[in-house]
């Protein structure tokens, strides 16, 4: 495959540090099952090219029904995600220094993330072992509410007002531990009482202009209440955030360069990054049974990051900065929206903490 990749595309992907700041690794959250199937994070992050993403899981895509159980799920994905790292022989970046030492040695590296605030349940101490335990990214809201809301989910009607009480907290607590925070989910009241709040930059990890909507009607559909308006990004970026173009409603990776290009236009080069909102592993479907191994591939067009579009012969950085070349970006440019953006708000929030 490498006689296949530009010596201009290889060289610029060497060369920066590649992040994807919204991926998630599948790993169970349920005591019984932990660490489930190995996978080969470390092979499919160098098919890639990405020097480090920012590892992501959920706990609420099943109901929440007991006390106690979102904070379960989430210890559980934690403890999976300990052994995965262990079996990889890769560690999680903590600071913008071990994310440049890693890069340095050509070592793949990830950075804690969890989508939703939901394994607080109301209890701000949890921060603090949660940060203990590496996380340093996280994303306040996710589909559904928390049994202690932190604020209003821009794809449900609003009953909070924004940010709640508990939220605004969180806020605070993150900046004071280092823990960079993700608007991502979050309705408009949310992120303008957010960015009031906060003394940190933050980051909107993964979505896409309300004005690109892509090819597909029906997916546009889903989509949309999904998306961010020029009015709304550009809020986000004056408070010093970075806002990530996910994967969807691009058929094609000269598409998505070309949805990367859009916002840049109207946020500026320094405000842009990579979040893909894709699985670099498979999607865990349960342990294996005995004999068994863990399926390595499958899945639909656009659900794996190293299988994002159709068009797609290399691995995912190596066709994003192919297509960026295509639509015009420079390797600075290149080099800023492929993870220096994000390198700088991470720094802000987490340095003279760890």
């Amino acid at each position: 495959m490498d006689d296949e990749i530009d010596p201009k595309v290889a060289k610029i992907v060497a060369d920066t540090i590649g992040i994807d700041t919204h991926n998630h690794i599948d790993v169970p959250i349920i005591a019984a099952e932990v660490p489930g199937p190995n996978i080969d994070l470390i092979g499919e992050m160098k098919k890639s090219g990405l020097s480090a993403i920012c590892m992501t899981f959920a706990v609420d895509y099943q109901p929440l029904r007991n006390p106690g159980d979102a904070y379960e799920r989430f210890i559980n994905g934690l403890a999976a995600m300990d052994q995965q790292l262990i079996n990889n022989g890769m560690k999680r970046s903590l600071d913008l220094k071990d994310l440049k030492a890693a890069h340095k040695k050509h070592q793949p590296t990830v950075i804690q993330s969890v989508e939703g605030g939901h394994f607080l349940e109301g209890r701000l101490e949890r921060l603090t072992e949660a940060y203990k335990r590496g996380l340093r990214h996280l994303g306040l809201l996710h589909d559904n509410d928390a049994s202690v809301p932190l604020g209003d989910i821009y794809t449900k009607p609003p009953q909070w007002g924004g940010m709640t009480a508990f939220g605004t907290e969180v806020i605070k607590e993150c900046n004071r531990l280092g823990i960079l925070i993700d608007l991502t989910h979050a309705n408009a009241e949310t992120v303008a009482a957010a960015l009031k709040t906060s003394t940190k930059p933050m980051v909107f990890s993964h979505t896409g202009l309300d004005s690109r909507t892509g090819q597909n009607p029906a997916m546009a559909r889903i989509m949309r209440p999904r998306l961010i308006s020029n009015e709304q990004a550009k809020v986000v970026a004056d408070a010093g955030g970075i806002i990530g173009v996910w994967r969807h409603l691009s058929d094609t990776s000269l598409e998505y360069a070309q949805n990367i290009r859009a916002l840049v236009d109207i946020i500026g080069i320094d405000h842009v990054c990579i979040g893909t909102d894709t699985k670099l592993t498979p999607a865990y479907r349960g342990a294996p049974k005995p004999g068994e191994s863990a399926p390595q591939s499958g899945g639909r067009i656009g659900e794996r990051t190293n299988q994002a579009w159709q068009d797609q012969k290399l691995g995912f950085y190596y066709t994003v900065v192919d297509a960026m070349l295509k639509t015009g970006f420079t390797a600075d440019e290149i080099s800023k929206i492929g993870g220096g953006n994000f390198c700088r708000v991470f720094d802000a929030a987490t340095t003279g903490h760890h």
